[in-house]
């Protein structure tokens, strides 16, 4: 098959095929005719990139799994390289995991205590509404001389 339409079947461009074979991912074969010919175990190899891609794996991660895939494996998981790549890449994940949960309680106590405060102020604000609680001192005057009481 010809480069579009390995493209179209493996949902990407042919862009980022001609980047893939640039990066040597992809074989770079030739018809008599200088296009560039592709097979099943080409369109095999962009999916397993594309599937890695879609779990976080960047583009050089790929590569022992497309090795291994290139070297007659059923799968690209089925060799020791692709196994390592699988246990840094959750290493990472636990790591970043660890990060944001003490980013996610830092987040939650700021919460807290900006909706505390801001129910403190509620409340003394409502009090203050309904003249309980402390008012400013020249409301208590003003309201004192209206009333003809003493200071």
């Amino acid at each position: 098959m010809r480069i579009g339409e390995l493209a179209e079947r493996a949902g990407t461009s042919t862009r980022t095929l001609r980047y893939y074979e640039s990066r040597g991912l992809l074989p770079a074969r030739r018809a008599g005719n200088g296009y560039r010919t592709y097979d099943e175990d080409d369109l095999r190899l962009i999916q397993q990139i594309r599937t890695l891609q879609d779990f976080g794996f960047d583009l050089e991660e790929t590569r022992p799994f497309v090795e291994c895939l290139r070297a007659g494996y059923p799968a690209g998981d089925s060799c020791p390289a692709s196994l390592d790549v699988y246990r840094g890449k959750l290493a990472e994940l636990d790591e970043l995991i660890g990060r944001l949960g003490s980013i996610r309680a830092q987040v939650g106590e700021q919460l807290a205590q900006a909706e505390a405060a801001q129910a403190q102020a509620a409340q003394a604000e409502a009090e203050a509404a309904q003249g309980i609680g402390p008012a400013p001192l020249c409301e208590l005057t003003i309201h004192q001389l209206r009333e003809g009481e003493d200071t």
